[in-house]
């Protein structure tokens, strides 16, 4: 009788055992996520870091939601900044997976260097120089040659040689013999959302951004688009790093920019699609 106890007491410790490594079994794979197709994934979240033109936050947040939910495996984190200023990371080792720009020089800049290869980048958008001013402004501007006004003291704009749209913004006022001109009533800004940001305030009159940019603003308006030809067309290309540790994930995302989900995202915010 003993014996059968002892044996009946070995059988319900295994009975015991089997069920724990069941249900840890069960805790393992609900741990496991999904992928877009229905997949299960598993393995540690990968972050993919994009440096990307400050113009491009709006727009590129709302990507990251969508795409992180269809992807729960990848983590974006956004460096956000003036073009330069980002290739110049690039170049001296700063980590990115991806790299958007607002000017295709920068990204050519970046492709001589052997930093993107040729055929891992693209224009991706295009946009349009405005010039805007405070939402209760009232002063009455409609081309750059009224910037001379005597009511216009201080003017923003992005730093010409790191900001895109500084340096559009100057080769129009140079074609309009205006550079010289303006340059006592100039206020240089490290990117173009500081330029916006300094004309929402009112501690300048008027500012030089892109249309994106004042779509998502309540407190300025656009006083008057440049002129389309007093300036190179505005393009933003996007590329994948060469040194990026996640090539595979990088190339997903790179992948989804040019869909037709992401591509609605940016024309909501103003951007425009190249045919």
């Amino acid at each position: 009788m003993r014996e059968k106890r002892k044996i009946g007491l070995v059988w319900l410790f295994a009975l015991m055992m089997a069920l724990a490594l069941s249900a840890c079994g069960s805790a393992s794979n609900a741990g496991n996520s999904a992928n877009a197709n229905g997949e299960e994934t598993s393995g540690p979240v990968v972050q993919l870091t994009i440096s990307a033109a400050a113009s491009l936050t709006d727009a590129l947040e709302e990507i990251k939601g969508i795409y992180e939910s269809q992807h729960t495996n990848v983590k974006l984190l956004f460096n956000f900044g003036a073009s330069g200023a980002l290739q110049t990371q690039i170049e001296e080792g700063a980590p990115a997976d991806l790299f958007l720009s607002a000017s295709p020089k920068n990204m050519k800049a970046l492709v001589d260097g052997g930093f993107i290869e040729p055929d891992k980048q693209m224009n991706l958008l295009g946009n349009e120089l405005v010039v805007v001013v405070p939402a209760d402004s009232k002063l009455t501007l409609s081309t750059l040659q009224d910037l001379q006004k005597p009511d216009v003291k201080r003017i923003a704009i992005g730093i010409p040689e790191s900001v895109p749209a500084g340096n559009y913004a100057k080769e129009a006022l140079t074609k309009e013999t205006l550079w010289d001109a303006l340059q006592p009533v100039l206020v240089q800004a490290k990117d173009v959302r500081q330029v916006l940001s300094y004309v929402e305030t009112g501690n300048v009159d008027a500012g030089f951004v892109y249309r994106t940019d004042a779509l998502s603003s309540t407190d300025s308006k656009v006083a008057f688009a440049v002129a389309p030809g007093s300036y190179a067309p505005i393009q933003y290309p996007a590329g994948i790093v060469k040194a990026t540790e996640h090539p595979e994930e990088a190339a997903g995302f790179y992948d989804f920019l040019q869909s037709k989900e992401a591509l609605d995202v940016f024309v909501k915010y103003g951007f425009s699609v190249p045919e």
